[in-house]
């Protein structure tokens, strides 16, 4: 597996619009993504932690060059204070995957 996780600021009253847009990413089928996840942080209420899930690098890339991901991109930035801080990588077996049903092997 493979992924991204994203440190962003909302702007202040953008956090059901954002919701909504992250709900609609995850019906939009794009082809390999497995999920994601949206962490609210305790310390400041306006930082998320995004945290996307692709079933490969490839697709993950197949997908963050395509116009359809610009587009989407494009549109969470209007929610956001600036560009959001990106983190890519390869997703590793542990137990959360193990009881999500990834198995245990990469």
């Amino acid at each position: 597996m493979y992924g991204t996780v994203a440190r962003m600021r909302m702007k202040s009253g953008m956090e059901e619009r954002m919701r909504q847009t992250m709900m609609g990413y995850e019906s939009a089928a794009v082809p390999g993504m497995i999920g994601s996840l949206v962490y609210q942080m305790d310390a400041d209420p306006q930082e998320y932690l995004l945290v996307v899930v692709f079933k490969d690098k490839e697709t993950y890339f197949a997908n963050a060059n395509s116009p359809e991901q610009n587009a989407r991109y494009e549109d969470m930035l209007t929610m956001l204070d600036g560009a959001p801080e990106w983190h890519d990588g390869e997703i590793l077996p542990v137990s959360l995957a193990t009881r999500l049903g990834a198995g245990a092997s990469a």
